[in-house]
């Protein structure tokens, strides 16, 4: 059993979101602005371009190879085992630390609320989110999504009310806590960006969660990019609104700074709220690591560089072994470490992940795998890749030697890890190889990798066939002696179409007898296909006519028996196209036809079409 794809836009907006709301938000902003006055704004800006190069490359290579485990599975097939092993082991460990600070951190705001509470209830309090997020973790995906969905659309309703709130209020108070803008000058900006670039960090998290999203050639890379954008919008103008209500004074290192600002704007009440909203980004911080962290072990247990007992599924489609042991790794830290602390050293091993990122997009790129065909391409490529790992390597000697050392030790224990228990017994084709045989000259036989990635274009090709089969059940059908004119067949598509379409009658007549909008006809040897775009979304649609004393398109051409009429919005125009192919290869069967004028009934009408699309690997239409 493998997992389930169950996550939406909706969902993969939420996980990217929610991974970046927490401590860079409600907490750093005033830690920082005594280093930088209200410069900070440039800082976040700045931190928010600085991590946009490996969204751009997770975005393509989720779309290449949709499968769970991230930048596991980026830098394995990009790398080589060993890198994978290193990424991997890495990421896992620097999520769950990360996101048990997170928990952790929550402690803050629930002691704005109740002040009665001491560190051993804050840690008690986290270590009761960590239980209850893998309980909903491992019960399935769509759980704990559905709770990561309420907690960030409420988090971001909550922000959205403090931005309005606070620039009516600015509107009577005026800008003067914006000058002087460089109190210390300009240089200090670029060394804060390396500090507050955590904060955008949890942006391609939801790139381990890839095998388990619907149609992830667009969900993933434009729910990714769009959550970079809102959260990046709206760091920006929280903290355009905390610098201009605050004081220089009590701004200048507080760690409450949001919901400080929310008791000038509201009082108690606003305090109360904006503590709510701390503790919403908290725990869906929280949330999102254990969702995400756990795909690492599990792909890796899969790919043999971990024990076996980590890949496991459960009935409920999720790696319930990897939850537990990442929940544990979270607890502990939680119980028995300096948190703060260990999510410092966290945040150097993610740099270098998005190091890793990077390099595994140039050199899937750069190797010429004949199969690596990304539904989404990156772009400014290859400029973008060098400014990010040059930025990178930047903010790592920014952020100091210890961490660098530390991080330097967990890389040279999971290279240990993998030689003790991996080394000879995973054998991987993987793109590095074909980049240095092409700088060589060189030509290989071997071809291991490209036949993995065309099993994945297999795979996403026969869920798209899936979906049609389901499309064409879903078919209306009209049996007729001969085909009507144009406005009759239009009314008839209208009247039979309009409810399941969710498009009033007389507008779907409308935007089948436009002039601007006349259908896209194509003629083949058994059948005429009919294509009309639509308005809205997420709509495809398609008829079935026969016609029994066959009708004739054009003049001079031989009757047809068959008339497929399509009906598809501007954003199901790749599914339109592929469904294209597939109706043109069935019409060109030789005993189409005959079947076609030989079904006794409607439902066997669709069973010809459905028995006629043909198996085989994805290739455009030819249009």
């Amino acid at each position: 059993m493998g997992v389930k794809r169950e996550l939406g836009m909706m969902e993969v907006f939420c996980i990217s979101s929610g991974a970046m709301i927490s401590s860079g938000l409600f907490i750093l902003p005033g830690v920082v602005y005594g280093d930088l006055g209200p410069a900070v704004i440039f800082a976040y800006l700045a931190a928010s371009i600085i991590a946009l190069p490996t969204v751009l490359a997770k975005a393509e290579l989720s779309t290449a190879i949709p499968k769970t485990g991230g930048i596991f599975v980026f830098t394995d097939r990009s790398m080589g085992p060993m890198m994978g092993t290193l990424g991997g082991l890495s990421s896992w460990f620097s999520l769950a630390l990360k996101s048990a600070f997170a928990l952790f951190g929550l402690g803050i705001f629930a002691t704005i609320l109740y002040p009665s509470l001491g560190v051993m209830e804050i840690k008690a309090l986290a270590i009761g989110f960590c239980l209850l997020f893998m309980v909903l973790n491992i019960t399935g995906v769509r759980h704990s999504a559905r709770a990561q969905v309420w907690m960030v659309v409420t988090l971001i309703g909550l922000l959205l009310l403090y931005i309005l709130v606070g620039l009516f209020h600015l509107s009577s108070v005026g800008l003067s806590n914006f000058s002087p803008f460089f109190p210390k000058g300009i240089s200090p900006v670029l060394s804060t960006s390396g500090l507050v670039f955590v904060s955008f960090a949890g942006s391609t998290k939801v790139a381990a969660v890839a095998g388990e999203v619907r149609k992830p050639g667009r969900n993933i890379p434009y729910g990714m990019l769009l959550s970079w954008a809102v959260v990046s919008l709206l760091y920006l103008a929280v903290i355009f609104v905390t610098i201009g209500i605050m004081t220089p004074e009590k701004l200048s290192g507080n760690e409450t700074p949001i919901s400080d600002t929310g008791g000038v704007l509201l009082g108690t009440a606003g305090i109360a709220v904006m503590s709510i909203a701390g503790i919403l980004a908290f725990v869906s911080t929280g949330n999102a690591g254990i969702m995400t962290a756990s795909r690492d072990p599990m792909a890796m247990g899969v790919d043999g560089l971990l024990p076996g007992v980590f890949g496991k599924i459960n009935r409920f489609g999720t790696p319930h072994v990897a939850i537990i042991v990442t929940t544990l790794i979270m607890i502990m830290a939680i119980a028995f470490t300096d948190v703060k602390r260990m999510a410092g050293y966290a945040s150097m091993l993610l740099l270098i992940l998005f190091i890793f990122a990077n390099l595994a997009l140039v050199f899937m790129r750069e190797s010429n795998i004949k199969h690596y065909r990304p539904k989404y391409r990156a772009p400014f490529y290859p400029y973008a890749q060098i400014i990010g790992i040059a930025g990178y390597i930047l903010l790592i000697i920014m952020l100091g030697w210890e961490k660098l050392l530390v991080a330097v030790a967990f890389i040279l224990l999971g290279a240990i890890w993998y030689f003790l228990f991996a080394y000879g017994r995973v054998k991987r084709e993987y793109a590095f190889l074909r980049v240095a045989e092409r700088v060589m000259g060189e030509e290989t036989e071997s071809c291991l990798l490209d036949e993995e990635l065309r099993e994945v274009l297999i795979s996403r090709d026969q869920i798209l066939r899936s979906r049609f089969k389901e499309k064409v059940m879903d078919a209306e059908v009209f049996d007729l002696n001969y085909l009507h004119p144009p406005e009759v067949l239009s009314r008839k598509l209208a009247y039979s179409l309009s409810r399941k379409l969710g498009i009033g009658e007389d507008d779907l007549i409308e935007e089948l007898t436009r002039d601007d909008r006349k259908a896209h006809m194509m003629s083949m040897k058994n059948a005429v296909i009919l294509s009309y775009q639509v308005k809205g979304r997420d709509i495809y649609h398609i008829s079935l006519i026969r016609t029994r004393r066959g009708a004739m398109f054009t003049e001079g051409s031989s009757p047809v028996h068959c008339t497929f009429v399509i009906l598809f919005s501007k954003d199901e125009k790749n599914f339109y196209l592929n469904s294209l192919m597939w109706l043109m290869n069935l019409s060109s069967r030789e005993d189409f036809e005959e079947r076609w004028k030989g079904a006794s009934k409607k439902e066997e009408l669709k069973k010809v079409v459905i028995d006629s699309i043909p198996a085989g690997e994805f290739r455009r239409p030819p249009l």
